[in-house]
């Protein structure tokens, strides 16, 4: 089935794109918990406009003095982006845990808004390149234009790449005599196209097929929505 616009007439005028984001996530989760030996675990982690209210940890009530410091004046305040939208899957090792070894990432619309919001996805992807751990992502944002593949190969490598909107990408950190490699499996994909079949690196070595088409087609089926753009029992989207 092909790839559907989940952003744009018909299909978003009845079917809202983060349950649509919501449910592949959670199929993502059952699909590699069917595929991980024992002693591993993937756990979905959805959370649309995230509010952080920082005041809440300026003042304690009824705190004791060693509780309660009130430092001088920072000596620096610079602006910071915080993440709003989170739509991921965590592979976790229990053996000597739960300890993190492979994310999965799906980007929403917030990620790729405004350049902030990028930088800020982009340094979480960043970081967890950077302890070694396996990850995965994809980008089926029609709405937003930006290409945050792109930004994340020039924040780690330095590197251009050809400009892709929409895409998938498997990323896996390799080590050897002290050095250190990215290996990367990257592929562009379009409405109405396939989307592929990757590897999942995770932490460790263990890696796992995934097939996206099959995922996508799997959570079209669940949520009851055509390759059409239809809602199933004739509703039309």
């Amino acid at each position: 089935m092909p790839l559907l616009d989940h952003f744009h007439a018909p299909l978003n005028l009845r079917r809202q794109w983060h349950s649509f984001h919501h449910a592949w996530a959670a199929s993502i989760a059952v699909e590699l918990n069917r595929k991980l030996p024992a002693g591993y675990f993937a756990d979905p982690n959805v959370a649309f406009g995230i509010e952080i209210d920082v005041a809440t940890f300026e003042e304690t009530p009824d705190a004791s003095p060693e509780m309660h410091w009130n430092p001088l004046a920072p000596t620096m305040v610079a602006p910071m982006a915080m993440l709003t939208d989170v739509v991921e899957v965590n592979v976790f090792s229990s053996q000597e845990g739960p300890v993190l070894i492979g994310a999965f990432e799906l980007i929403s619309s917030a990620n790729k808004d405004q350049a902030s919001a990028r930088d800020a996805f982009v340094s979480k992807c960043a970081s967890l390149l950077q302890q070694g751990i396996g990850l995965v992502a994809v980008d089926v944002v029609t709405n937003r234009r930006a290409d945050i593949f792109a930004e994340l190969m020039q924040r780690i490598a330095q590197r251009g790449v050809v400009p892709s909107d929409l895409w998938t990408a498997s990323y896996r950190p390799v080590s050897a005599d002290g050095d250190t490699d990215l290996q990367i499996w990257h592929e562009p994909i379009i409405v109405g196209g396939a989307l592929p079949t990757l590897p999942f690196w995770l932490k460790g070595g263990l890696c796992l097929r995934f097939d996206f088409e099959a995922s996508y087609m799997r959570t079209l089926c669940d949520q009851r929505i055509q390759d059409n753009g239809t809602i199933q029992n004739g509703a039309t989207a």
